[in-house]
């Protein structure tokens, strides 16, 4: 079943529950991927992909820890926890994240692979690895990994 059915699916689950925030933040995912599906349009692409859906939901949850965080800082902990309680949400949706020692075997292997000899080759190796993991890859965690074996 694709991302798109799943939420779909989910929403009217949550609809028929009465799961007013779990509904609010289907919605909004709902929208953020009609908006990528429209900035796609100009390249000839209708719907976007599964891999395309994971990186807009990725950046979601990006934005989402930063406004905790500073909800946090300004002393508005109940806005905090409903950004929480939102990234809860997408990240069920995620697939499974590589673990650290993966990541690592992973990010030596793509190193070796591509003959990568210091931080000029970052992006070879990080195509390696996108190629590799698709969207289980995180690439944030990947490219700080990366980038601490490349200048070691």
């Amino acid at each position: 079943m694709s991302l798109r059915a799943r939420f779909m699916d989910d929403l009217k689950a949550a609809m028929k529950a009465g799961e007013a925030g779990r509904v609010g933040t289907l919605r909004m995912i709902s929208a953020k991927i009609k908006d990528a599906d429209i900035a796609a349009r100009p390249r000839g692409v209708d719907k976007i992909g599964d891999d395309e859906v994971v990186a807009t939901l990725r950046g979601m949850i990006k934005s989402r820890v930063e406004s905790a965080t500073l909800y946090r800082q300004g002393g508005r902990a109940e806005l905090a926890e409903k950004e929480e309680a939102e990234i809860a949400t997408i990240r069920a949706y995620l697939p499974a994240e590589l673990d650290a020692a993966t990541l690592e075997a992973a990010a030596r292997e793509a190193i070796a692979g591509v003959g990568a000899t210091g931080m000029k080759d970052m992006g070879k190796v990080m195509a390696e690895l996108k190629a590799r993991f698709g969207a289980a890859l995180d690439a944030g965690r990947a490219s700080a990994v990366v980038k601490s074996l490349l200048t070691a």
